[in-house]
Order: structure tokens, then sequence, then C-alpha cells
């Protein structure tokens, strides 16, 4: 059955919802741990911005999708939403990604997703995204490059830093990793040329009124984009789908491996259904049969008519029930909620510096 694991009690410490006295001691330990980190992450930042250490630049424009914490902040469904809008314009896009939580010799779950979402753009994963994006130019004949989850990987130039600020946890606690969840200071937000404040829809004005603030004084003039993720379907282990309409009102069971399971529940709840019951996994957590059974067990004991999951878990099950009972995930897909012409005219400036076919078979 369903047990509170120690990666949950872990981030509930993090984003200081434990208040007990372990939890306390803990943080303790936890913000020593972080003076390290930080000092560390300005170093390198510091090599880089000096040039002590070599930033490669790509013979290809290039896009990076990243964050300021760790967990999920939409990077997925954002990189597949940016990708088809230069598709539809008819560029070759190449997505490169660092590849964690992969197999060996297999892709991670974000780029099975990547594959359903965008099947016409190649993805490549590997940590030397700097050979990867000659690989995109030289072998796969590409125009743009999109790194996924890349603010951090400074090792590659990029002309456009996309970073995703989660409106529910924007700044992960306040607190550098491991003591909170930032992967660096907040003010490093500077190096970003566009900003997206995800989840716009799953906070309440006030609270975005304030992050909208806080944004506004560390980036006074980079543009800020507001999106919210929307579930658009139902879809199954061998790409059936269904309306969200034949799960409203229903009773369903939920479980999900992501870096922020809090956003699925709230997708759940906008969905209509009656959610009797909800088990998280880790991030990007690798389903092993006894997973598979356990779930078969909780999905029968719920008596729910349907078990929901998030896509990237879905590509990682390929179940279509578990047990006697249908097993569908929430598609999703970006909206853009405020402030859509900034976003438009970024990616219009980007599409302007692709080469065109006879400047890069040169």
């Amino acid at each position: 059955m369903p047990q509170h694991s120690w990666s949950d009690y872990v981030r509930d410490v993090q984003t200081n919802r434990r208040r007990d006295l372990p939890a306390i001691l803990l943080r303790l330990v936890l913000r020593v741990a972080s003076w390290v980190y930080a000092g560390l992450v300005a170093c390198r930042n510091l090599a880089y911005s000096a040039g002590w250490k070599r930033i490669h630049r790509a013979s290809l424009p290039v896009i990076s999708i990243g964050n300021l914490t760790t967990g999920g902040t939409g990077k997925t469904p954002t990189a597949a939403w940016i990708a088809r809008w230069f598709r539809a314009r008819g560029i070759r896009v190449c997505l490169l990604s660092r590849g964690y939580g992969a197999a060996a010799g297999q892709m991670n779950d974000e780029a099975l997703v990547l594959e359903q979402l965008c099947p016409d753009v190649p993805h490549l994963q590997s940590p030397n995204r700097v050979e990867m994006a000659r690989v995109a130019h030289e072998e796969l004949d590409s125009q743009l490059l999109l790194l996924d989850d890349a603010f951090q990987h400074r090792r590659l130039h990029r002309d456009l830093d996309i970073v995703l600020i989660d409106a529910l946890n924007p700044w992960g606690g306040d607190a550098l990793l491991p003591r909170g969840l930032l992967r660096e200071p907040r003010c490093n937000l500077k190096r970003a040329g566009l900003v997206l404040i995800t989840r716009v829809d799953q906070v309440s004005a006030a609270t975005l009124e304030i992050l909208r603030r806080q944004i506004a004084q560390l980036v006074k003039d980079t543009p800020v984009v507001e999106v919210a993720f929307a579930a658009t379907n139902l879809i199954n282990a061998v790409g059936e789908t269904l309306p969200l309409e034949s799960v409203q009102g229903q009773h369903v069971s939920a479980f999900c491996g992501l870096g922020h399971p809090e956003a699925f529940q709230n997708t759940l709840g906008q969905l209509g259904t009656v959610v009797a019951a909800f088990w998280t996994f880790p991030d990007h957590h690798p389903y092993s049969r006894e997973d598979v059974e356990g779930l078969t067990a909780w999905a029968a004991s719920t008596s729910a008519t349907h078990v929901l999951t998030s896509q990237k878990d879905l590509v990682k099950l390929q179940l279509e029930r578990l047990g006697d009972v249908p097993l569908w995930a929430v598609q999703i897909s970006l909206q853009v909620a405020s402030n859509g012409s900034a976003l438009e005219t970024a990616l219009e400036q980007m599409a302007m510096r692709v080469p065109l076919d006879d400047e890069t078979a040169g």
C-alpha cells in the first residue's frame, strides 16, 4: 500500500512543510551543506563568466529551456510546444538533453514523452551536449537546437535562455540545495532572456501578483510570460484517447513519479473527478515488477473506475490496465495566459537566425 517515501519526507523538509523536531534538525544539517554547494556554484559560474572555462559556440542557433529549482516546472510540455512552433514554420529542430534517469542505452521518460508529442523532432541524449550539437548539425541536418533542462549547462553557448518559474513553488523553499530546491541563487535569473511563470492557473491572484513583483525586482527588462498547462485528453499505452468528459464525476485513483506531484493533483481536481486514492513515487522513478504488482493490488482495493497517471509515468509502464482497471495518462499542453506576444517575438527573432539550407550545407 502507498507509504510516505524518504524522498517525499526530504522534499517536505526542504520546502518547509515539515515542522517537527527531526525536520528542524535535518534542516540545520542541510543548511551547512548548502553553504558548500553555494560556494561551488559561485566558483563555477565565475569560471564561465570570466572566461576561465570555455563556452563552446554551436554552428546553429541554440535555445535553452531551464529553471532555477529542481523538480518539475513544466519543461517537457514547454519544450514540446516550442519545438512544434518551429516545425510549423518548416524549421528542422533537434532536442538535446542530458538524459537524466535513463537506463544504459535507453531514452529517459522525458524523451519518450517528447517522442510522442513531437514525432518529427529528433532527440539526442548525452551529458556531452557540445558533441551532440555537432551531430545534430552535421549528421541530422538540423537548423535549430533546443536544449532541455540546460540553464545551468553553461558549456554550450545559447542565443536565448528561457527560464521557467513554477508559481506553485517558485523559489524552492528559499534555499539552495540540499537545504532547499534552488540549483543556484535566484539573483542568477538575470542571465535569462525570457521568463515563463508556469501553472498560473493553480495559484490565487494575490500570490501571482507577489511573484510578479519578486521577478520584476530580479530582472527589470526581461520579458515575462505567464502560462498554464491544461489537460487536453486521456491517452493509454497503445495510443488510444478518451475525452476528459469520460472521467468527470467518476471515482478514480491516481499515481505519479514527478518532481511536483501537487501540480498533478491540482490538474486532476480540475477534471471534475473524485480522486479516491493518490500514490506518489520519486521523480523519474523506474517502475519494477514489484511496483506494478503493488499498483495492481492497490488499484483493486480502491474500487476506482479508472487509474490515472502522468504521461511520463505511462511511457515507462507501457500497460493498458492494472489488473481489471483501465490505466490512462492525462495529456497536457501549454496555454499562454498572458503576454504571449513576448514569447512570439522571442521565437520569431530566433527563427530569423536559422541558416538557410544552402548556408547549412556549406
